[in-house]
């Protein structure tokens, strides 16, 4: 499973989360930052990416179009990094199941 962290997570997940989300990317190593959200949107999907994000936006996308991409929503998230990799951590086997389910489209995160 591949992680696209939008442009309001810190790049610096992508390296250090990369033992449990291999080949996950920051929009910003793709040349998406300040992109408009359909073209990070369509670049999730023709790559088979799970977005990331604090945006609502992006739950908004995910629940009119729906999936693919899948969207992982950290829902109210004004938190540091570190309790972004908390708990990206934490719910991993959850973010695996909600990949792998084509029924669901976004995963609501809180930071407890």
């Amino acid at each position: 499973m591949k992680l696209l962290f939008d442009e309001n997570l810190s790049r610096k997940l992508v390296a250090r989360l990369a033992e449990l989300y291999p080949e996950s990317v920051h929009v910003a190593e793709v040349d998406l930052l300040e992109s408009p959200d359909r073209e990070i949107w369509e670049f999730a999907r023709t790559g088979n990416f799970v977005i990331v994000t604090t945006d609502s936006d992006f739950y908004q996308l995910a629940t009119t179009i729906g999936p693919p991409p899948k969207v992982v929503w950290l829902r109210r998230w004004t938190h540091p990094t570190r309790d972004t990799e908390r708990v990206l951590r934490r719910e991993a086997i959850r973010i695996t199941e909600f990949s792998a389910n084509p029924e669901l489209g976004v995963l609501v995160l809180d930071r407890d």
